[in-house]
């Protein structure tokens, strides 16, 4: 069952068309990472899934219920953390978390065991100190919490490491990892290691549509070549290397760095073949040779440029 289905969507803001024709769907249990440059329009569709935006075209539906904009029938399957969260700053976070829990109607035995799983869940169990006095980070996790508090089948990320230091930006990825297959979750979001690190599936969006989605491996498969660096102690290896007819066929496209060489292609094993081969006949050692996987950040730049 897909969480979240959108069809031929599109918004524009005057003359500017930020999102066209995009269709996209989020299966049940995912952590899904959409992602693509500042001010492609992931915080635009977003906030049309939630309905306080209104599309110029296209559906979207949320656990097969159809989203329409002013009305919240469907948020009640959401839980939305924004980029930049506020907070009562003179509240503690149990009575912030009482405060939303009230909102959404649940009742005060739920609110307080909830919120007590919730707090534990981000790292916050018994804290009393006021929020005003929190760090980024801190206040982050305070707003997963908030957003779990009414058990959403979907949760909502919109670019949630994006101001966080390293650490900050670690203890996010391992809370959202703890909750996955309870509730899907949507990492909009930039910063392409940590689509790496968490997602099952991504989407990247370019030019206002999905340029490409699938699982990590698809994509890698479909968008990606691998690579084979070496490196050789000196500048006259690297040129032995290359003017060996073994090699002269796997030049196109490689790299030549001083002492060092990268060689691409679908077919790595031919290409590990191949250059052994031709190590063992010029009579080279290199001092490093390794077989690397396209990364997201090589796919996401071959997608978009």
């Amino acid at each position: 069952m897909n969480v979240l289905a959108i069809d031929g969507l599109s918004k524009s803001f005057g003359t500017q068309k930020v999102i066209d024709n995009l269709s996209l769907s989020v299966p049940e249990g995912a952590i899904f990472g959409f992602i693509g440059q500042n001010g492609s329009g992931k915080t635009t569709t977003m906030k049309m899934v939630l309905g306080l935006l209104k599309a110029d075209n296209g559906t979207i539906q949320v656990c097969g219920e159809t989203v329409n904009y002013g009305q919240t029938k469907t948020n009640r399957h959401i839980g939305y953390l924004p980029d930049v969260p506020e907070f009562y700053n003179y509240m503690r976070p149990l009575e912030y978390l009482a405060l939303c829990s009230e909102i959404a109607g649940l009742s005060k035995s739920e609110t307080m065991e909830r919120s007590d799983e919730l707090l534990a869940l981000v790292g916050l169990a018994g804290l009393k100190k006021r929020i005003g006095g929190f760090s980024r980070g801190m206040k982050q996790r305070l707003g997963i919490a908030q957003a779990l508090l009414s058990h959403p089948a979907l949760l909502i990320c919109d670019e949630p490491t994006s101001a966080l230091d390293p650490v900050g930006r670690k203890e996010i990825l391992e809370i959202l990892m703890k909750i996955k297959g309870s509730t899907t979750v949507i990492f909009s979001t930039h910063i392409l290691s940590d689509v790496e690190r968490i997602c099952d599936r991504v989407a990247v969006l370019h030019n206002g549509g999905i340029a490409v989605s699938g699982t990590l491996s698809e994509i890698k498969a479909l968008h990606g070549q691998d690579s084979l660096f070496l490196q050789f102690s000196a500048n006259d290896e690297v040129e032995r290397f290359i003017a060996c007819e073994t090699i002269s066929p796997l030049l196109l496209g490689a790299e030549v760095n001083e002492t060092e060489i990268a060689l691409h292609g679908a077919d790595m094993n031919y290409i590990q073949h191949s250059v052994i081969a031709a190590l063992a006949q010029l009579c080279l050692c290199p001092s490093k040779m390794e077989l690397a996987e396209p990364t997201l950040e090589n796919l996401f730049l071959e997608v978009v440029q």
